[in-house]
């Protein structure tokens, strides 16, 4: 070999193999990162894109769990009651109260919901410390967590209401404003405060799993919010040591780590004491291979599998849908966390943002907790699946706070302006749900109250006209266009129209042009709100 074909296949001396080498990286990456930019430029120019992606993924996630709760309570229902399906109808009815309540929530607006908040944050409070009082809270025998009260036919979780609660208040308490310092006048400092006030009333019911799934909301509500990074830290310390505490304090919850560590290396000892339940959720899952055994062909659910249709529905899911089934479901929730963050990053205010970040964050978390257990992830919290596993007040609970951040995703700035172009969504006008109001400002001034209505306005249609200038290139500037749309407004309010010659040399009279129209519309529009409304398409492409 010469010296300089060395030269040339040395890639240190840049030689020309090298340089093709690079060249072709450069592009792969430039390829990679081009598919990447048009797949978020096309998610960004659909108006109503998140809106509508969050109804398919919560109506499948409901159904799925509707599905797996009557295959999975056959065998309980049975004995405790005198028929197959009385678990599963009752389920049924919470779905339909649930469904009834993301209703209402998706016709209310963003603004009401903010007064509503002291008031929930204070009911959540008064049950947590109820349920606490001997006679009124139940389930310290039954499951080792006094967590419930009993309402007739019914039962109440508290603690579920007041992680929603929790996660509405810090959006309420921090929208707006910045972390100075660790004083009782600082908004986050009294966010803290009575966020643990609430954590230690759940962790006195004895139900860690659910003080843990309440921490995680509040800790995320502070991250969002822009809190100090010393303060996530020292919940991150202090958590650690609850942990370390936990494990070395004895009991079934010290026996759930030793059972998870057994886990992790794949060798459960006690199989039949302090592992059991995780031990058959393994089996379940095992059974299921790729395609599963059918649905209402589940053998773990006859007894063998505790908890089946609440906590450990998930080894269900897996057994009878196979690993396809429970691919699909975590799916379903990677999906419903995405959209809800990006719901959050594209909300009209802070408020609405916060509100749909907590709200995404405590459903994906808790989603989180519950596979990771099940799967020998994490150890055994006894924390349900969220809108799959049969539940009272949960499932209505949580089916109504997926309703807020629906409501979220519909006052998206693009989105009113798709509406007031476009009309409302087929799924709006079946269910009489009026269009999203602009104008999303509190009625009175105060320290909770939400921005004022004109300012609210301003603030949406100034974020509406960014982004159509930013996706609208070519666009006449907004002076101009108001003053051709105002002159064409006022031509056809004359009663004027455009003079055409015919072919026979007479004049006839012809409509103006749809775009006219249009245009005209869009003028008043702009009157009304101050700013540039626009619509979500794209301007059509120079031939």
């Amino acid at each position: 070999m010469t010296a300089t074909e060395s030269r040339a296949s040395d890639p240190r001396r840049g030689g020309a193999s090298s340089q093709a080498a690079a060249a072709g990286e450069k592009a792969q990456r430039t390829s990679k990162m081009g598919w990447l930019a048009n797949a978020k430029e096309y998610m960004d120019s659909r108006a109503g894109l998140d809106y509508l992606m969050l109804r398919i993924i919560i109506f499948l996630l409901i159904g799925i769990g509707i599905i797996m709760v009557f295959s999975s309570s056959m065998a309980t229902s049975y004995v405790e009651s005198t028929g197959v399906w009385t678990e599963a109808i009752r389920q049924t009815l919470m779905v339909v109260a649930g469904l009834f309540m993301f209703w209402l929530a998706l016709r209310i607006r963003p603004s009401f919901v903010r007064k509503l908040v002291p008031w929930l944050l204070a009911l959540s409070i008064v049950l947590l410390i109820a349920v606490l009082i001997p006679g009124i809270g139940t389930g310290r025998d039954e499951v080792g967590s006094q967590s419930w009260i009993i309402l007739g036919p019914a039962s109440i979780q508290p603690s579920e209401l007041a992680r929603v609660a929790i996660g509405l208040y810090g959006a309420t308490a921090l929208a707006d404003k910045v972390h100075r310092n660790f004083r009782l006048s600082d908004p986050f400092t009294m966010y803290s405060i009575i966020a643990g006030i609430m954590f230690g009333l759940i962790i006195a019911q004895g139900d860690i799993g659910m003080g843990m799934s309440f921490a995680v909301v509040v800790i995320f509500t502070l991250f969002f919010a822009g809190v100090n990074w010393i303060a996530i830290a020292m919940i991150l310390v202090l958590a650690a040591f609850a942990a370390i505490g936990l494990f070395l304090g004895g009991g079934f919850r010290s026996n759930r780590f030793h059972t998870y560590f057994d886990a992790l290396t794949g060798n459960i000892e006690d199989t039949q004491g302090t592992g059991f339940q995780a031990y058959q959720g393994f089996l379940s899952l095992a059974d299921g291979g790729l395609t599963g055994v059918g649905i209402g062909q589940s053998r773990a659910k006859w007894f063998y599998l505790p908890e089946a249709k609440n906590d450990f529905v998930f080894a269900i899911v897996g057994e009878e849908l196979g690993l396809f089934g429970g691919a699909l479901v975590i799916l379903l929730f990677a999906l419903l966390g995405f959209f809800g963050v990006r719901t959050a990053m594209r909300a009209q205010n802070q408020f609405q943002a916060l509100m749909a970040a907590t709200l995404t964050a405590g459903v994906v978390a808790q989603a989180f907790f519950n596979i990771g257990y099940v799967v020998g992830l994490l150890p055994v919290t006894g924390i349900q699946l969220p809108m799959i596993s049969a539940g009272g007040t949960s499932a209505i609970i949580t089916i109504a706070s997926m309703g807020l951040l629906a409501n979220v995703a519909r006052h998206e700035p693009m989105q009113i302006s798709a509406m007031q172009n476009y009309g409302r969504p087929l799924f709006d006008r079946i269910l009489n749900i009026p269009e999203p109001d602009p104008i999303d400002g509190a009625a009175r001034p105060g320290r909770h109250s939400a921005p004022s209505r004109r300012a609210a306005s301003r603030n949406t249609a100034q974020v509406t006209a960014d982004r159509a200038n930013q996706y609208g290139d070519g666009r006449v500037a907004e002076h101009e266009s108001e003053r051709r749309a105002g002159a064409r407004s006022a031509a056809a309010g004359r009663g004027e129209y455009r003079r055409a010659a015919s072919p026979g040399g007479d004049i006839q009279r012809t409509q103006p042009r749809r775009s006219e129209t249009r245009r005209a519309r869009d003028a008043e529009r702009e009157k009304r709100f101050g700013q540039a409304v626009t619509d979500n398409r794209r301007p059509r492409e120079k031939r």
